[in-house]
């Protein structure tokens, strides 16, 4: 029982550093982002401008995480390996924006918004995994 309690108050504590952190940076990228995305829509449909926003930001992304989130140095070996988060949430989320905006007919400027808060979890353990790894 005790080994037990403190397995749950060292996640807990590791998790609320780490996991605050993260969403903190999460919102400053999804902001930068975000407003970039408008930008673009002003001269692209909604999916090249989601892309290019996109790309920009898993740069600041990677930055942001290595810095800020997980404390580590930053390492080319590892930026290499960073967009691999982010091509598997990429690809989950122009599926989820395809069917938000096509089949429930949801605003494109609003859809982006929805996916990074459902995709979140995903991203947050695949970028600690990869941040972190040695």
């Amino acid at each position: 029982m005790r080994a037990e309690k403190d397995r749950l108050t060292l996640l807990t504590k590791y998790l609320n550093n780490e996991f605050f952190k993260f969403v903190i940076s999460g919102g400053v990228n999804t902001v930068v982002t975000y407003l970039v995305y408008l930008l673009l829509l002003m001269f692209l449909n909604y999916s090249f401008s989601y892309t290019i926003s996109y790309l920009s930001g898993i740069l600041l992304s990677y930055y942001l995480n290595t810095i800020f989130v997980f404390s580590e140095k930053v390492s080319f070996r590892k930026f290499l390996k960073y967009p691999i988060v982010y091509l598997v949430q990429y690809l989950v989320g122009i599926i989820m924006m395809y069917v938000l905006v096509e089949y429930l007919s949801i605003s494109v400027k609003v859809v982006p918004l929805i996916v990074i808060i459902l995709t979140l979890p995903l991203t947050y353990i695949f970028s600690r995994f990869i941040i972190k790894s040695k």
